[in-house]
């Protein structure tokens, strides 16, 4: 089961006796800041977790499955992630 957002909203909440306004402003405020970030070409770097990444990726050719065609796929922006090394012991375990 992934973790949602209204499921976040509700551990921020209980965890922090926050009523569910307080704590859904909290996240949609996060997450803003950090759309923000990530459009304006800024990584995002949260300490223990991870970093988001705006990456450039070059037109490519590609095909089309259902007609097998042979296309140009545009330049695009794609996000990654990478996760910290805490984060990467911690689901693994060790």
């Amino acid at each position: 089961m992934a973790l949602t957002k209204a499921h976040l909203i509700e551990l921020i909440q209980s965890n922090n006796d926050l009523t569910k306004k307080q704590s859904t402003d909290i996240v949609e405020a996060t997450i803003d800041i950090m759309k923000d970030a990530l459009a304006s070409g800024d990584d995002v770097l949260i300490s223990g977790f991870g970093k988001f990444r705006v990456k450039q990726k070059a037109e490519r050719k590609g095909r089309n499955p259902a007609t097998g065609d042979d296309q140009m796929l545009p330049a695009r922006k794609v996000v990654t992630f990478n996760c910290s090394g805490k984060l990467r012991k911690k689901i693994n375990g060790a």
